[in-house]
């Protein structure tokens, strides 16, 4: 196995010289050229499945380039976008003759329009918003359509800073609800209306500070800055895992990778005019609150030291996380627009990520008499400078061999959120479920498929066993739950599928294409060069891993995988590696049709349903009152609703969860740790996934003596 990843790396490396010391020279000297030349010949060397740069090509992404720049459609006229459609089938010619003029005009005509822009705001909120008004705004961007004139501009710009004043208006009647209830109840109808046009006020200069923050982040932007973002419009037409790094992002791609993250623990992404929550880390601040969760909007960023705090709508990602990240032991407090609609103002103490969080951890679980073992994987790690010091693969052999010890006889592997990691990990810890065959394929652009295999013919656990998955289960958690589920070794419960990446990056200094360099540090360019597929041939691309045995969460309506990205590659297959299914159940469908069963009538499990369902349903409308009356009724309705589903948090099982004896000795010592498990296991007794998983670990019977199917799939 380790000779196979050898050669793999071998590969890449073989990949990359080939292309650093092409014969093709670089040597235009206007940087932009420069970095336009290179990146599309790189893309078009090294990308796993590089795109024809044609009509076709340009038109696409003339189309996001636009978007990007103006998401929210508040600065470009519809005659401005007529003069752009001149370029709309060019860009690709452009790229090949390294021409910038499509770049130059759309950069001189934004700073144009932003210029534009600043005086609407100031003159707008001058006056006072009535929001008596019977009015409303779609924010439904990609249906809106360009405004014609200077008219509709600053009526578009009016209805957005409307919204924007009366959400903050909004919050400062909620921070004075109480004291308002106890006047008002003893003063007429004049006294509140005093009191609302004071808030107004305050309202609208809430509104301005923040929108003068935003246009000055956007004055600190340089032409560079426009420029990448010109650079990733093309780039990530190749797929959604391809991105241009400008110097100063790479330095931070690398503070990243290091694992040296400090701030509040979250991954964020920019989605139209919102920054999303799109992962909270294992062990950062944000996952230790328990408050903030995958695809939240955080709307507002607020300093310990500051009275107001900063939106962050339509601003851009990088901007956003500076306000965001922070020095260890300094607050903020996020105002976050939940899953379910609802907001919330959520106050987090910054620190740096515990790595101990991020390691398998284990646990016992007793159910009568019976005792079963628990194992929550949140990622797939590796210590990059010794593998072999620290890795997943030794941390769950050892923790099987401890459970094993407190005699379980079933084994729950916990891949909910882990988002993947090293490759090498996920076979020897598929490795520890069978005795010796192929776990995944791996295949470079126009060669033939790798097959990595697990060579050690020792078993480490050959008793029942389950995976549990969701739609955020990743790369790495898709081929172990796959390889286990193709050889028939575990049953697979979670949602309809995994995520849906079966692809591998792999990012590339530019600057090593190049001879001489006088132009500076050129960034990196991460992009596609493999893809995974099963051992029986299909790709997890896209499809994911589906589920044996398919149970709600509240991610079931939304759009969260792969397949909702943009561009990502297409879902196929190759001829299936040779392998033995595992024949050590009895009755092996029998278990999966009585967990089906038990799903079908769980009244928590329907509660979760209806929750995604509702919760979906709030998601896609998004027309907004603008009057303040209205806005109040929607916003206590959608708490109203919310409060059905309060039961899903109250659940208990009957099931006992405790540490093992090593971790109870350590618990004696380490207040700290013994609040974290008793987290754990509060959290795993409300979780009815959990408790259906030990459900059929009961039900799976096994051989006397086990051994492998003697029926084998092969090429």
């Amino acid at each position: 196995m380790k000779k196979s990843l050898l050669v793999l790396m071998l590969t890449v490396v073989i990949a990359v010289a080939s292309c650093s010391f092409t014969t093709k020279t670089f040597d235009n000297p206007d940087k932009d050229k420069l970095l336009i030349d290179l990146i599309s010949y790189v893309l078009e060397r090294s990308h796993y499945d590089a795109k024809d740069i044609n009509n076709q090509f340009s038109k696409e992404v003339f189309e996001d380039y636009i978007k990007a720049l103006d998401p929210l459609k508040r600065y470009f006229y519809q005659s401005d976008i007529d003069d752009f459609l001149a370029y709309e089938l060019e860009i690709d010619d452009q790229i090949r003759d390294k021409d910038l003029s499509f770049f130059n005009l759309t950069y001189e005509r934004l700073q144009k329009r932003m210029e534009e822009a600043q005086k609407f705001y100031v003159d707008i909120l001058e006056n006072p918003f009535d929001f008596t008004l019977d009015e409303s705004i779609n924010r439904d961007y990609d249906e809106l359509k360009y405004v014609k004139n200077k008219k509709e501009m600053k009526n578009r710009w009016r209805e957005q800073l409307k919204l924007n004043a009366l959400s903050n208006l909004y919050d400062k009647i909620e921070d004075q609800e109480k004291q308002l209830k106890k006047e008002l109840a003893d003063r007429n109808k004049d006294f509140e209306e005093k009191q609302i046009k004071a808030l107004e006020e305050e309202a609208r200069t809430i509104t301005r500070t923040s929108f003068e923050d935003f246009f000055n982040f956007n004055k600190d932007l340089e032409r560079k800055d426009w420029f990448s973002l010109y650079l990733n419009s093309i780039v990530e037409e190749f797929d959604p895992h391809t991105y241009y790094f400008a110097p100063q992002d790479k330095d931070r791609f690398d503070i990243s990778m290091s694992g040296k993250l400090e701030g509040i623990g979250a991954r964020l992404q920019k989605k139209s005019d919102n920054i999303k929550i799109v992962e909270v880390i294992s062990g950062g601040p944000a996952w230790r609150g328990e408050e903030v969760e995958v695809g939240d909007l955080i709307t507002k960023v607020k300093q310990e030291d500051e009275k107001e705090p900063v939106s962050v709508v339509g601003m851009r990602l990088d901007d956003a996380v500076n306000l965001i990240k922070g020095p260890k032991g300094t607050k903020v407090t996020l105002t976050v627009k939940k899953v379910d609609g609802t907001i919330e103002d959520i106050e987090i103490t910054r620190d740096v990520v515990e790595l101990e969080e991020t390691y398998a951890k284990s646990s016992l679980v007793k159910k009568r008499d019976k005792a079963y073992g628990v194992i929550n994987l949140p990622k797939f790690y590796f210590d990059m400078e010794n593998y072999n010091k620290r890795n997943a693969a030794l941390d769950v052999k050892k923790e099987i061999e401890r459970l094993k010890d407190q005699g379980m006889e079933g084994l729950v592997i916990d891949l909910r959120n882990n988002g993947g990691g090293s490759l090498q990990t996920v076979v020897e810890i598929a490795g520890l479920f069978i005795k010796k065959g192929p776990v995944v394929q791996v295949k470079f652009k126009e060669r033939e498929p790798e097959v990595l295999k697990d060579r050690d013919e020792a078993i480490v656990w050959d008793g029942p066993l389950v995976i549990l998955v969701n739609e955020l289960s990743a790369s790495a958690s898709e081929i172990l739950a796959a390889a286990m589920q193709d050889y028939k070794r575990a049953i697979i419960i979670g949602s309809k599928q995994t995520y849906g990446k079966g692809t591998v990056q792999n990012v590339m200094d530019l600057n090593r294409w190049m001879r001489n360099n006088d132009l500076g540090d050129l960034g990196a360019l991460k992009l596609t060069t493999q893809k995974f597929y099963r051992v029986n041939g299909g790709s997890t691309q896209l499809e994911g891993v589906k589920s044996d045995v398919v149970v709600p969460d509240r991610y079931s309506y939304i759009d969260i995988g792969e397949k909702d990205q943009e561009n990502p590659l297409a879902w196929d297959k190759i001829s299936p590696a040779t392998y033995d299914v595992w024949g050590g159940y009895i009755d092996f469908e029998k278990a999966i049709n009585n967990s089906k069963a038990r799903m079908a009538q769980n009244k928590q499990l329907q509660l979760i349903d209806q929750n995604a369902k509702w919760v979906k349903e709030i998601r896609d409308d998004t027309v907004y009152s603008l009057n303040l009356e209205k806005y109040k009724a929607e916003i206590e309705e959608n708490k109203k609703q919310s409060e059905r589903f309060d039961a899903i948090d109250e659940y208990k099982s009957p099931l006992e969860y405790t540490s093992l004896p090593y971790e109870l000795a350590l618990i004696e010592k380490d207040s700290i740790l013994a609040k974290k498990r008793d987290r754990w296991h509060e959290n795993l007794n409300k979780d009815v996934y959990m408790e259906e998983a030990v459900n059929v670990l009961e039900d799976m019977k096994t051989n006397a003596i086990r051994k492998v199917n003697p029926v084998t799939v092969k090429n």
